[in-house]
């Protein structure tokens, strides 16, 4: 019973210390492969286990990567990031501070720039700070303008159901003062009616 006991015990500790392979990665013991998958900043893996010292994310449709993704993998050695279309605008900043503290930096040389133009082939790693916050500040200044152009056509539309509701107002106001007349009217044509006096010539008001 006693040694029962114990292997139950080792059974319900067994979760703790199998390596969690990431969806839709292969994992070996230390080698977490998520290259040719497809993966996107959406969908790529929130997490990889603490142990893992390389990790392929080769070949895929990256754009940029999370912050802090890599910052509690103390084991890790190597990244492979080749093959994807990265974007060096703001969300690049962590990847390329992470890569700017790896020791072994050749091992990035074909980790370029897709976009912007003026950035496109860069060595990601040797970007400066300034280079990537100027994309950022035309991205900010692009979004500006277009919050602007936005308000521009919502007051423009405004303006336009301000007039349309007084112009109705208008005519309503027009129709209703028409009405009244007409009642009045109508009233006072029944107030008057044909009398029936002893000559039966006359007019009798009701």
């Amino acid at each position: 019973l006693a040694g029962s006991g114990i292997l139950l015990s080792l059974l319900g500790f067994l979760p703790l210390v199998t390596p969690i392979c990431p969806v839709p990665c292969k994992c070996t013991t230390n080698i977490t492969d998520c290259s040719l998958k497809n993966l996107t900043v959406e969908n790529l893996p929130t997490a990889f286990h603490p142990s893992a010292e390389i990790i392929h994310l080769g070949s895929n449709r990256l754009t940029s990567i999370p912050n802090g993704l890599f910052d509690n993998l103390r084991s890790l050695q190597a990244v492979y990031l080749q093959g994807n279309p990265w974007e060096c605008m703001c969300d690049i900043l962590y990847l390329r501070s992470w890569l700017q503290w790896q020791q072994n930096r050749s091992l990035y040389r074909d980790v370029r720039c897709s976009s912007p133009e003026h950035l496109q082939g860069r060595i990601i790693a040797y970007l400066t700070e300034d280079e990537i916050i100027s994309t950022c500040q035309q991205w900010y200044c692009s979004l500006a303008l277009l919050s602007q152009i936005s308000l521009f056509i919502l007051l423009f539309l405004q303006g336009i159901l301000v007039i349309f509701i007084i112009v109705y107002l208008q005519k309503f106001r027009r129709m209703t003062a028409e009405a009244r007349c007409t009642t009045r009217e109508l009233d006072q044509k029944l107030l008057v009616v044909p009398g029936s006096g002893e000559d039966g010539g006359g007019q009798r008001i009701v």
